[in-house]
């Protein structure tokens, strides 16, 4: 009977680890959707960029655009003290417009792992606009996982990998990326070149000392002349009345 007890036992144990293991596991909690702010209120020294990417409404657009499509984005993400070190009054002097132009100017329309960076075509796209006519070039060089950055203004590197997956690379740089279309220094214009002046002659200063004298000879000359004329007149008249009386 004891042998009997404790078969039936082990078949009901064994009854028992079948049915847990027929059972499937339960699925991971899936993962909400992405959001570019919260990505990098998690990184931290983030405040200003994401102050700028709500007041512009990018975040928002970013967010529809991962989370509604299969597009790739990558963000060069400038940390709090890259924009501290700007000039005073930099941000603030910035229409909305230009704002706008600025934030997007940090983003590449496609994703772009660091290993990708070392083939990349230069100067890269970005959702500012052209680069091709001076206006938002933006060049990298990279070597192993180091990648220079450079904007014709600007030159850092990419310090740090924030978050990655198969749509959104967040890359730290700890520059604002300056684009030349917004912030190209201003070129004084050329002084009007002078007109010389004319050196003053001299007969335009006056007659000088030699033609005056020449004046003052020819007027002397002109006047004997004509006392001499005058005498030789009056002797001849004498003459003629002598001559008849």
């Amino acid at each position: 009977m004891a042998y009997l007890s404790t078969a039936i036992t082990l078949i009901f144990l064994l009854h028992g680890v079948t049915q847990s293991q027929a059972q499937p596991a339960a699925a991971p909690a899936p993962a909400g959707p992405l959001n570019i702010t919260k990505i990098l209120e998690k990184a931290g020294q983030f405040g200003t960029l994401i102050r700028l990417l709500k007041s512009t409404s990018i975040a928002d657009q970013i967010n529809s655009q991962l989370n509604n499509s299969n597009s790739g984005l990558t963000l060069f993400a400038p940390t709090d003290n890259a924009f501290a070190s700007l000039s005073a009054g930099t941000l603030n002097s910035l229409t909305d417009q230009q704002k706008v132009a600025l934030i997007q100017f940090h983003m590449l329309p496609n994703l772009m792992t660091i290993s990708q960076f070392q083939t990349a075509s230069n100067p890269l796209r970005t959702q500012a606009g052209d680069a091709n006519n001076g206006q938002y070039p933006l060049n990298v060089t990279a070597a192993g996982n180091q990648v220079n950055i450079t904007t014709g203004i600007v030159n850092t590197t990419v310090s740090n990998s924030i978050y990655s997956d198969n749509q959104l690379a967040v890359y730290q740089v700890d520059k604002v990326l300056l684009p030349l279309d917004i912030f190209r220094p201003s070129v004084a214009p050329a002084p009007a070149p002078t007109k010389a002046k004319k050196k003053e002659t001299p007969a335009d200063e006056g007659s000088s000392p030699s033609s005056s004298k020449d004046s003052t000879d020819s007027s002397g000359a002109g006047s004997f002349k004509w006392r001499s004329s005058q005498e030789i007149a009056f002797a001849a008249v004498v003459s003629f009345l002598c001559w008849i009386l």
